[in-house]
């Protein structure tokens, strides 16, 4: 009987995380100029990929680690996953923005260009980094 409810937790948790990394690739597409997906899988477009990537791993960081750390039981566990999950995408977009706002170049307009460009790479670490914040703040 345990490993019957044992995976329905595993379902819902994994139902939960993934509707957060959603969250993440809409609001990333949105503060993007262009279709992402338009961009990754029909432009191949190697900028916008990167931070998908980045912060789809972010999201998970800080979604395992809301797992790890939830509440007793499994609905309060669940409601705790996908609230930090919440936070940490609205984390990663707003240190996109912050970065955008802070330096010379829109990233909106960098990412959506054709060679690898480093401020991808500066906004992909941002985004591992803020949910590394964020994990340390749940644990």
């Amino acid at each position: 009987m345990d490993i019957l409810l044992n995976s329905g937790a595993a379902l819902a948790y994994g139902i939960a995380g993934m509707l957060v990394m959603v969250l993440g690739y809409l609001l990333v597409d949105l503060i993007t100029p262009g279709r992402l997906h338009r961009l990754i899988w029909e432009e191949q477009n190697r900028n916008a990929s990167l931070i998908v990537s980045a912060n789809t791993l972010g999201v998970a960081i800080v979604v395992v680690t809301a797992i790890f750390a939830s509440e007793e039981g499994l609905a309060m566990g669940l409601v705790t996953t996908v609230a930090y999950g919440v936070v940490g995408v609205l984390m990663m977009t707003a240190s996109f923005l912050l970065i955008d706002l802070l330096t010379p170049a829109k990233l909106g307009i960098v990412l959506s260009g054709t060679q690898l460009h480093p401020a991808a790479w500066v906004n992909a670490s941002a985004h591992i980094a803020v949910a590394l914040v964020i994990a340390a703040a749940i644990s």
